[in-house]
């Protein structure tokens, strides 16, 4: 048998056989390319004479015989000046005529001429594609062409010959001129693939080494690569599917698209950098499945799409929204009336609008709530009246819609939701589905008509659509926006696009690939003779408070972090590397860019810190203000400057743990304990990719690395949930609110009557009547002793709580839970808060006996596959339990038996002795009376060790643990110097 069938050409032969056979391509051949000119002549000129015949008579009109020539020539120079996208979207101009290259599907059948144009595009396909210029011999294996005009190349590779889609890249790279005209960024082919049987990689710009590709791979196992195929190519859905005509005819007029970003240097921008954007292949597939099935299904589905950071959201979303602006039924009406985008990441407004413009070359097609001559709410709502195609708006602004709107004509729409906030499945995304659906606008509806349309719209609408875009899908986002299979119970995901497939392919970092974890050793002691009695829970929090704030704690750390970052961060990413430190407490922030200050001066160091906090924070009789300790500079500048050069370190609290989008974070410092979705999102801070990044860090004095295991691991392949929401439990609260008899069901009928009657709507009268129906039930409950009140506390919340969420994945429909539910957010705003009684705080009452920190763990957390999914509210009511009273001493033992303070009375015992060692010490007691710490500390340190080593018999054990690491070294010598400066000084006083 001839090797022949396994070659490179065969390949070639296969995917060029595909296309002319079934994918509605015609073979091209290479002899009738102009190099020159980047075209086939014969094919362009062809195409315009058939499709628009009157506007060639008037080239020839004009041109008086020279029409061909004279054309070719205004095409070659519209190519090089707009670029090949352009010309085949939108046409040139000569002698007064547009001159289409292309005719694009029409989205109705409406029109059967356009539906004619179409048909007759001709798509080319050439093998041995003889390119060059300057050398007649070079070939490139493939190449597709629209109308004549080349729009893709394809190099391919075959691995039974011992080549490889990096082999295909590597020739792109250094054997590919990007100046040749049909290479030309722009000007030449729009993409560039590199394949071989089991991958493919492509590029929009060939730039010599510096040529930058991206997988275009299905994805295999929810990771990267792509999975068996009946043809036994893997890669064949590229000459199948993605190349077959219609569907890519789709992505020249509907993906392809210029991107233009600026280029910033040291925060300040310097220029602009135009980019081709080809859909990557999950981001094609998603934006087809989800216009498919809103094509049939019409209004009334929800879409969870689980996309990773790195995804390319913004572009999806993007695609996606024009799509479903022009989408039409197979009646050809409209499915969609207006796209609502709800999102907080301002920049999306911007990009919405330049990738619509670049597509359509239509203006005014997406309009932003800016809220810039009225309040947000009233534009919002103006937006909506007038029926604008694209409205971006927050999630704050939107419930506010509904005081401004009179009611809306009934329209569909999407509502597109750009990371899936858990506030979309509660009352804010009842008002929104109210307000969309057109509810309360029958001027006939009576109150009970109204209590209704509250109910219904708590569940599905029939006119709305929502397409919810997450990469961190909790369990009730999973039910309100998640899709049950056919042959499953659970929700999940339509599209997903994992984060294990995301790092696989390189577009982020694996944040947990190096984690080094601290645990932190303390001892403390009351020092205070009386032994008061405190609660049990509250004196917990309070002495771990006090040790997070401890001075001497948060020393040690920041000693570790600037240590750190200067000897194995700094130097990354050519120099440019920065760090944050995540704290627990707004305070803690306060005293750690303090003491940070402090390490840097006191050692001369060249390094810059920022901090992030919201509000005034009071600490030792002092007040602090995120602006005052960033030397001026307001909080809107903050992101900029930490962007440049002079700043390396962020201390953050509850600030920009979310959202905060800096390709240059490298290592993080967390102090602060994480779990969940909140561990994913702050530890993905670091993901980002840029030039040079190789790797992330985080050194973490708080989290085991199982917990950060169990938080990372649903959301690693596809997140599913545990167990889906129980309907009774709702009536099981329902049962139990009433059973506790501090309200009536006359009093909730009552209330329900006058809340949802049109007369009392936005009266004066209106709080003070429903106020009457509830001041009963407030009565009873303060009346009632303290472990019922917070029965029906506790019990109230939960059932408010489990209504908000569950009325969106259950249809209810049930008058009466709608009744309980607007009734019971009434009243528990009117009960008193729960009585926490008096805060405890320790200062002076603790003393810091011990403390030391040791590296616990290194390395990667590996996630593996499978796993746990997420939870769903399930609560049922709990009361309150009793804070038990305690004595101090004995909160005090068990934080030291928590901590894992393993100082041994025999440790304590050989730690005297050297501070005894050291007090008897003629020459130390001189140097401490004659010198500052600071300059004791030089001759007091090399002889604790040479002490150390003298008693080494005595406590083998700690002797190893003090000569082997490094903290345990630090904080020994720290306490001891200390203790015997301080003693040597008061004796000399």
């Amino acid at each position: 048998m001839s090797s022949g069938i396994y070659d490179e050409a065969s390949f070639e032969d296969a995917i060029a056989a595909h296309l002319v056979e079934k994918g509605g391509y015609e073979r091209l051949p290479s002899e009738e390319f102009d190099q020159e000119r980047g075209i086939f002549p014969e094919v362009v000129v062809s195409f315009v004479k058939e499709t628009q015949p009157s506007k060639w008579e008037k080239l020839e009109t004009a041109y008086k015989g020279n029409a061909k020539q004279r054309f070719l020539q205004e095409l070659t120079s519209a190519l090089e000046r707009l670029g090949t996208l352009e010309v085949l979207r939108h046409g040139f101009r000569t002698t007064g005529t547009t001159i289409d290259l292309a005719a694009f599907k029409p989205n109705t059948g409406l029109n059967p001429e356009v539906q004619e144009r179409y048909d007759a595009n001709r798509l080319g396909v050439t093998q041995q594609f003889y390119y060059s210029t300057t050398e007649p011999k070079k070939s490139i294996d493939l190449a597709l062409s629209l109308n004549g005009i080349p729009v893709a190349t394809a190099e391919l590779k075959n691995p039974s010959t011992a080549q490889t889609v990096e082999d295909a890249k590597r020739q792109y790279e250094q054997d590919r001129d990007p100046g040749e005209p049909v290479l030309r960024f722009k000007r030449g082919a729009l993409v560039h693939f590199a394949l071989d049987k089991r991958e493919v990689e492509y590029t929009t710009e060939l730039d010599g080494d510096d040529t930058h590709f991206l997988p275009f791979n299905r994805g295999h196992e929810r990771g990267a690569g792509n999975p068996p195929h009946e043809s036994g190519h893997r890669t064949a859905y590229l000459w199948e599917d993605v190349w077959e005509k219609d569907s890519w005819m789709d992505i020249i007029q509907r993906f392809i698209h210029i991107d233009e970003e600026e280029i910033r240097q040291d925060g300040v921008k310097v220029g602009e950098k135009e980019t081709i954007i080809f859909p990557r292949y999950h981001q094609l597939e998603c934006v087809r499945q989800l216009v498919a099935s809103a094509k049939v299904q019409g209004a009334g589905e929800d879409y969870l799409i689980q996309h990773s950071t790195g995804s390319g959201k913004s572009k999806s979303i993007a695609w996606l929204v024009h799509r479903l602006t022009s989408l039409h039924d197979e009646n050809d009406e409209n499915v969609f009336d207006g796209v609502v985008v709800v999102t907080d990441r301002t920049i999306l407004d911007e990009q919405l609008r330049n990738t619509i413009y670049e597509l359509d070359h239509k203006t005014g097609v997406v309009e932003a709530i800016k809220g810039e001559n009225q309040s947000k709410s009233q534009e919002l709502a103006g937006a909506l009246e007038a029926g604008k195609p694209v409205v971006i708006t927050t999630l704050q602004t939107f419930p506010y819609v509904i005081e401004h709107t009179q009611g809306l004509p009934e329209r569909d729409y999407a509502v597109v939701v750009d990371e899936a906030h858990s506030s979309q499945t509660g009352e804010m995304a009842k008002e929104m589905k109210q307000i969309l659906s057109g509810g309360d606008i029958d001027e006939d509806d009576d109150w009970e008509d109204l209590l209704a349309k509250s109910a219904e719209a708590r569940g599905n609408q029939e006119n709305l659509s929502f397409f919810a875009f997450t990469a961190t899908p909790k369990g009730k986002t999973l039910e309100a926006f998640g899709t049950v299979p056919e042959d499953g119970d659970k929700p999940e995901p339509f599209h997903l696009y994992s984060m294990k497939q995301a790092i696989e392919e390189g577009f982020i970092l694996d944040v947990l690939q190096h984690y080094t974890t601290y645990e932190t050793f303390y001892n403390i002691a009351k020092v205070i003779e009386e032994d008061p009695q405190v609660p049990q829970k509250k004196a917990v929090k309070a002495v771990s408070k006090f040790l997070k704030l401890h001075p001497h704690n948060i020393a040690q750390k920041v000693e570790i972090i600037v240590e750190h970052f200067r000897n194995h961060t700094q130097h990354k990413i050519g120099g440019k590397a920065k760090a944050m430190i995540v704290t627990s407490s707004r305070k803690a922030a306060v005293r750690y860019k303090n003491a940070i200050d402090d390490h840097i001066e006191e050692n001369g160091y060249d390094l810059n810190a920022l901090v992030a906090f919201s509000g005034t924070v009071e600490d030792d009789g002092m007040e602090y203000t995120e602006k005052g300790m960033n030397d001026g500079i307001k909080e809107s500048e903050l992101p900029s400057k930490f962007d440049t050069p002079e700043y390396q370190v962020l201390v953050v609290a509850d600030k920009y743990q979310t959202g905060f989008d800096q390709p240059l974070l490298h290592t993080m410092y967390v102090d602060k304990r994480l779990s969940g979705v909140q561990a994913v999102q702050t530890l993905s801070r670091l993901n980002r990719t840029h030039p040079g990044k190789e790797d992330t860090f985080v050194l973490d004095f708080e989290n085991d690395r199982e917990d950060i295991f169990s938080s990372f691991q649903p959301y690693y392949e596809k997140t599913t949930v545990e167990e889906t929401s129980n309907p009774q439990h709702l009536y099981q609260l329902e049962n139990e609110l009433k059973g506790l008899q501090i309200f009536t069901q006359q009093e909730v009928d009552k209330f329900a009557e006058e809340f949802f009657s049109p007369e009392n709507k936005g009266t004066e009268k209106a709080h003070a009547k429903l106020s009457s129906h509830v001041e009963p039930a407030h009565d009873r409950f303060m009346v009632a002793d303290e472990e019922k009140q917070d029965d029906f506390r506790s019990k109230l919340r939960s059932f408010l709580r489990l209504y908000k969420f569950q009325s969106q994945v259950v249809n209810y429909e049930d008058t009466e839970l709608e009744k309980l539910y607007t009734f019971g957010r009434f009243l528990y705003k009117e009960l008193p808060r729960d009585s926490t009684g008096p805060r405890v705080e320790f200062n002076d009452e603790l003393a810091l006996q011990y403390y030391r920190l040791e590296k616990a763990e290194e390395g990667g957390i590996d996630l593996g596959a499978g796993g746990e999914g997420v939870s769903v509210p399930t609560e049922t009511g709990t009361g309150g339990r009793d804070d038990e009273e305690v004595e101090l001493s004995s909160i005090i033992e068990k934080i030291n038996e928590k901590l894992g303070t393993d100082f041994t009375e025999a440790d304590q015992l050989f730690l005297d002795q050297l501070k005894e060692d050291a007090l008897e010490d003629d020459h130390l007691r001189q140097s401490a009376r004659m010198n500052s710490e600071e300059n004791f500390s030089l001759e007091f340190d090399d002889a604790l060790t040479d002490m150390f080593i003298d008693r080494m018999d005595q406590n083998q054990e700690l002797f190893a643990k003090f000569m082997d690491n490094d903290e345990v070294q630090e904080a020994i010598t720290n306490h001891l110097r200390q203790a015997v400066y301080e003693e040597v000084q008061e004796a000399s006083s």
